[in-house]
This record gives C-alpha cells, structure tokens and sequence, in this order.
C-alpha cells in the first residue's frame, strides 16, 4: 500500500479519532485501579489483551517480568530486519497517590499510537513493537528490557509523559539509590561506654559530610538521604546503622561520580569511628536521559497540529529521572512533556492525579498518541529518517551529552 505523507497523517488521524471513547476507556480503568511497581498485572493484561485484538503477536512476561510484554506487527522476522520502531508504554502508579504521574495516559497514548499506525499502514515493512514497561516509579522495568536485549535492533523508541511544561525533551538526570550500613559494637552507654563503637554515630557524621560536599555539586546533581535503621533502644550504643541515599547527576558520568564521592566519605567516616562500612547500590541506576532531535522534532511537528506548540526546557530546570534514560543512550528516543495542567502545579501531587482523569488529560493523550503514531510512520517510511536519528545519537554520545 502506498501513501503520501499528509494522506497517511491524515488517516492516522482518522484512526486515532475513531478509537478515541476506547483509548478513554482504558486510561480511566488504569486510573481506577491503580497498581504499583511490578503489581501491574490487571494493566497489562488489559493492553496486551487490547493490542491482540488489533493484530498484534503479543510475547507476554517479556524480560522475565510477569508484567512486562511486547507486542509486534510487521513483515520482518526481526527487529533490526528493515527499520524498527518501538513506542513505549507505562502503567505503574504510585503508592497512596495513584496515577499521580499520569502514567495512565502514557498507557493510552502508547496504545493508540501503535493500533491506529498499524490500521493506517496494513501490514508494514519493518517491525513496529508497542512494548509494556513496567515499574518505572521504582526499580525501572526499562533497565531490565534493556538489558534483556529487547531494544536491539531498534531504531526509534517514542514515548510521551503527561506534565505542567510543554517541552521538547526532558530534562531527566542520572539516578542511583545508595545503601550505607555502619557495623560498630553494641554496649551500655553508661555501665561500659569505652566498649561501644556507636554505628549511629558514624552515619550522623556522613550525613554532615555529605552536606558539605553537597553544596558544591554542579547543576543538576545532587544527595538526599533517609535514616533507614537507628538502634533500638537508647540504653544500647547502636552496633548496626543505616541509610539509605538517592543520589542524581546531570549526567550518566557525573553520578558515577558522584557514588564514588558517598564511597570515600563513607570509607573515610569509617576509618575515623572505628566502623566497618558497606556501601552497596539498590536496584538498577537509571542513566541520564539523551535527546534525539531529529524525532523530538518531529514529534513536536507534528503535534503542532493539534495546536500544542512545544519549546525548549528552561534551562537549569531537572524534572528527575526515569528509566527511559537507559534506553536514550542505546538507541534514538525521545520523551516530551506535553501539559495537563498549569505550570503552577506539580506531578506527584493528589491534583496531578485529578487531571490525569480529566478533559485536559483526555485532549492531550489523543493528541500525543497522533503525534507518536505520525513521528512512528516517518521512522518506518522515510529512509533518511533513521539514518539521520543515528547520526545525531552518535554526535551526541562522542560528545558525552
């Protein structure tokens, strides 16, 4: 089947309008029952079921996740035979708030994007994926896709994120999460106090020193930790003490950095209390997040129709971390903010999560999912596409940016 540019933006969006009540549907049953990090299983079984019923082969429990799944459609027997594009899609929620991230909509737009791209195009050349990422909110269902392999052979992996800014691209840092634990010596503070090594009191003097170092960190990194384990009784010099710390960099080599700062601070408080100190990482880190502006702006072209004019981030602003950065840095990707309330608000806020419901939320997921359906289109149509993507995602990666 043949088309010309604007006739097949023109079905997609056709596609998108007529699927429209349906794509509502499922993003208010994901908003009413939210289900946290890796719990996901009535959200994806619900996209999955969706995408089998628009065509799609659906592998379920991909990446050895019970709420992972990716559906494909196309006539190469794999990806990396002709281009590939995979859209992207979240679902998790966030405990007491729900979707409060509106990953609800993310589900959605992803999932419209991906049928309404394959009705207007019939059985394509290449691989189109819509790809089911669990627990982004924790733990980062992408790392272990990435890592699995499922990304290889890739050429494009597209997804939005609901926000408070119409921006391009997202700001999004380097993340890790740290555990100190401080071995010390148990004693009575008053009947044997030389025989105590208090733990408690080595990790209070990390946490002094570490705001120290904190005050001359660069834009964009930064510690913030919680005392995770204290003792448990005052008439006990504590042997054991623990923290945990959420570390962030600018970039992926910044927090490499930085976790390297919080190892020799420990280590010296370590050495200077008498303490014996573990230092280890929890979870899987997610890297910085790498623009590809060849699709972010196309992304944004598109979307421009929908009359939501997208800008550049403010400079200096970080809006976090998310486990798309570990995908950006393998192949081209893109996530833009589009807006679902006013810049005054904040995600992870019981107000967010209202209008990740609401009319506005509605508005911008169809509109999202056209655009993602569009920019998914000129990734698997046009050739100079994917082989401009990857010319700028390796200008890029030789910059270190």
């Amino acid at each position: 089947m043949s088309h010309t540019p604007d006739s097949l933006y023109a079905r997609i969006r056709e596609e998108v309008a007529a699927r429209a009540d349906r794509l509502w549907d499922v993003s208010l049953a994901l908003h009413r029952e939210p289900e946290t990090a890796y719990e996901e299983h009535r959200a994806a079984g619900l996209l999955a079921g969706e995408l089998e019923r628009e065509g799609f082969r659906v592998e379920r429990g991909a990446a050895g996740m019970p709420t992972a799944f990716v559906a494909r459609t196309g006539r190469a027997a794999t990806a990396g035979d002709g281009p590939c594009v995979a859209l992207l899609m979240e679902y998790d929620a966030l405990p007491l708030l729900g979707h409060a991230c509106g990953h609800n909509l993310i589900a959605s737009a992803g999932l419209g994007a991906a049928t309404a791209l394959r009705a207007a195009l019939g059985e394509v050349d290449g691989t189109l994926l819509a790809v089911g990422a669990p627990a982004e909110e924790r733990g980062g269902g992408k790392v272990t896709e990435v890592e699995a392999g499922l990304f290889d052979g890739v050429d494009a992996a597209l997804m939005f994120h609901p926000g408070v800014y119409d921006w391009a691209w997202a700001p999004l840092t380097a993340s890790a999460q740290v555990r100190v634990g401080f071995h010390g010596r148990a004693a009575h503070p008053t009947g044997s106090p030389t025989e105590g090594i208090d733990a408690l009191g080595a990790l209070i003097q990390l946490f002094n020193t570490l705001g120290v170092l904190d005050r001359r960190l660069p834009g964009g990194s930064h510690i913030q930790g919680i005392v995770t384990d204290g003792g448990r009784a005052t008439n006990i010099v504590p042997e054991y003490a623990e923290g945990l710390f959420g570390l962030r960099g600018g970039t992926t080599s910044a927090l490499e950095k930085l976790v390297e700062e919080l190892r020799s601070c420990a280590q010296g408080v370590a050495l200077a209390t008498r303490t014996r100190v573990e230092v280890t990482d929890v979870g899987g880190r997610y890297e910085h997040f790498r623009d590809n502006d060849v699709l972010s702006g196309l992304f944004a072209h598109h979307l421009d129709r929908a009359g939501i004019r997208l800008s550049e981030p403010v400079p200096g602003v970080y809006l976090g971390s998310s486990d798309i950065g570990n995908v950006s840095t393998r192949v081209p990707a893109i996530h833009p903010f589009v807006a679902i309330m006013g810049s005054e608000g904040s995600d992870h806020t019981p107000p967010f999560a209202e209008a990740a419901a609401g009319p506005r939320g509605r508005r911008v997921m169809l509109a999202a999912a056209e655009a993602l359906a569009c920019t998914a289109a000129d990734v698997l149509l046009r050739e100079d596409v994917p082989e401009r993507a990857w010319d700028r995602f390796r200008e890029k990666a030789a910059a270190g940016l």
